[in-house]
């Protein structure tokens, strides 16, 4: 089985609520490359809901799309260096620095999403990356982010 593109990051960058498998309390969101593209599975419980019941919570919504975000941000990086997550240097980490999202339709709880993240451009330590989050083949949320390498 490949591993997750956060499986990469070194023990100080894994605590992430997202995406951070030393987070036991946070969601541990894995992302994977597909092709040109990357994504992500995951299941929102329902304790998660938002004012409408039976349906996510904005705000679950948006920390799905963001951790997707920085993780493919890393991943595209990566293949720009000319080289794959786990050859060589660790990863670059990738913060966001701005992230938008369109809310299309609710998005619902109990059922598996899926997020998937698109190259749209790379220029020194900026990366933009297209996102989207869907039900059942069906787009509920479309996001752009623009993430820049952190530097420790």
């Amino acid at each position: 089985m490949t591993r997750a593109i956060q499986d990469y990051y070194p023990e100080r960058f894994s605590h992430c609520f997202g995406c951070g498998r030393n987070n036991p309390h946070g969601h541990q969101l894995k992302s994977y490359w597909k092709g040109d593209e990357t994504i992500a599975r995951f299941t929102i419980a329902p304790m998660y809901s938002g004012g409408v019941p039976g349906n996510a919570y904005g705000g679950m919504v948006a920390s799905l799309i963001d951790c997707h975000g920085t993780a493919s941000a890393a991943a595209f990086a990566c293949r720009a260096q000319g080289h794959e997550l786990g050859e060589g240097a660790e990863p670059v980490r990738f913060v966001t620095a701005s992230l938008t999202i369109d809310y299309l339709r609710p998005t619902p709880v109990g059922k598996e999403v899926t997020i998937t993240g698109r190259l749209m451009s790379l220029e020194g330590r900026k990366v933009r990356v297209a996102l989207a989050l869907a039900a059942g083949g069906t787009v509920c949320a479309r996001g752009e982010m623009l993430a820049v390498q952190f530097r420790e």
